[in-house]
């Protein structure tokens, strides 16, 4: 009878999978990830996500077209004045999404209020201690004798900041919350309602925000510090020249070309229209091939525009007695028009769980060890009996 093989073992030093002895028949340590399968669809996951920026940039539309759920209420409804709250407000919003018998419990927190005020100092404080609050709620679970076998997760693991489309510098407001948040939470910048900006304003608000940041020196995520392997940062090195994204939000779908796209409406004709004199994206074949009857269109020349087309494209004019044609559509989900599906790649599909592991791994780790040594200065300080450090030291 023979013995049974055994595995040898990997040299000093050696890297996984360089030298390890060669298996002969199917052991099955690859169904390790079936069963994390399996045991994620059946319990879940939580994701937490805040964002933070002044009224009127589009981030309740903007979280609503992420998850393409209404999981993030609008503070007004249309045709209505949105009242500006006079301190920042932050309101958190729950729900369980399910896609493909994966759970997820959702939670959206919103500040309504930032930015909003003639005088904004410290308008950054509420939500910096919001984001405490949830770290010491999860390490006053953690350190229990008895503590649950899951504990419940409200850590924010990503935060992301609208910039406004001003096309010119940062705000001192942008840089020092960025600058203040970057160092507790992932934030995650973001250039609001980008098409108002020309590609060549877009691009150089671009650079202009990354040159901010560099000097200011303001980590946002993806961290340069926290890439873990070659592949990691080859990816990260990528997203990193394309932030802050520059992205248009829309939770409404419309009819183009026979097909339903998630967009919204924009007078400059239907961008999923095939390129012309205006370039890649350029929307003058789709303006002539769906005008109305009896309407003319006049070539005006292309100013390119975020999503790839023109401003000013054409000059319409029809007889008064034709009905105006309808609006066209912007679609949200072109990476042609804007770069809102980069931001979802980011936040769910490709670096979700990372958000996550840097949160847990980095940003509440640097909490928990700043509150375990606040408390252990106070239980030796001499007001409970014991020698305090000066003390201590005085006996040495």
């Amino acid at each position: 009878m023979e013995a049974p093989a055994m595995l040898e073992e990997l040299p000093p030093g050696a890297a996984p999978g360089k030298g390890a002895h060669e298996l002969f028949g199917y052991v099955g340590i690859e169904a390790v990830l079936d069963q994390m399968r399996v045991k994620t669809m059946k319990t879940g996951f939580e994701f937490n996500i805040m964002v933070v920026g002044q009224s009127g940039l589009g981030k309740s539309t903007m979280v609503n077209t992420l998850f393409k759920s209404k999981v993030s209420r609008k503070a007004s409804q249309p045709g209505q004045e949105e009242r500006i709250p006079k301190t920042v407000q932050l309101q958190s919003v729950t729900h369980v999404i399910e896609e493909k018998g994966v759970k997820m419990k959702l939670t959206v927190t919103d500040t309504p209020g930032f930015g909003d005020q003639i005088n904004n100092e410290n308008c950054w404080d509420p939500i910096i201690k919001y984001i405490n609050e949830q770290y010491e709620r999860y390490l006053r679970e953690e350190i229990l004798i008895t503590r649950k076998r899951k504990i419940p997760d409200t850590r924010v693991h990503g935060c992301v900041y609208f910039v406004p489309p001003t096309g010119h510098w940062l705000r001192p407001l942008d840089l020092e919350f960025m600058r203040r948040l970057s160092k507790i939470v992932n934030v995650v910048p973001v250039i609001a309602k980008a098409d108002t900006l020309t590609l060549e304003e877009r691009a150089e608000f671009k650079q202009r925000i990354q040159q901010d940041l560099k000097a200011h020196a303001i980590s946002v995520y993806p961290q340069e510090d926290f890439d873990e392997d070659p592949d990691d940062r080859l990816l990260n090195n990528v997203i990193r020249e394309k932030i802050p994204f520059a992205v248009v939000g829309a939770d409404q779908e419309h009819q183009v070309n026979g097909r339903r796209v998630l967009g919204r409406k924009t007078k400059w004709g239907i961008i999923e229209g095939k390129g012309s004199q205006g370039g890649p994206g350029c929307h003058q074949g789709a303006l002539e091939g769906s005008s109305t009857p009896g309407c003319t269109l006049t070539w005006v020349g292309a100013l390119p525009t975020a999503w790839g087309c023109a401003r000013a494209l054409v000059a319409p004019s029809w007889p008064r007695t034709s009905p105006q044609p309808a609006l066209s559509c912007l679609a949200v989900e072109n990476p042609m028009h804007c770069e809102f599906p980069m931001l979802r790649d980011l936040l769910i599909r490709s670096h979700l769980q990372d958000l996550k592991d840097i949160t847990h791994n980095v940003h509440y780790e640097s909490y928990r060890v700043r509150r375990l040594n606040e408390s252990n200065r106070v239980a030796l300080s001499p007001a409970n009996g014991l020698p305090g450090k000066d003390e201590d030291d005085s006996n040495l």
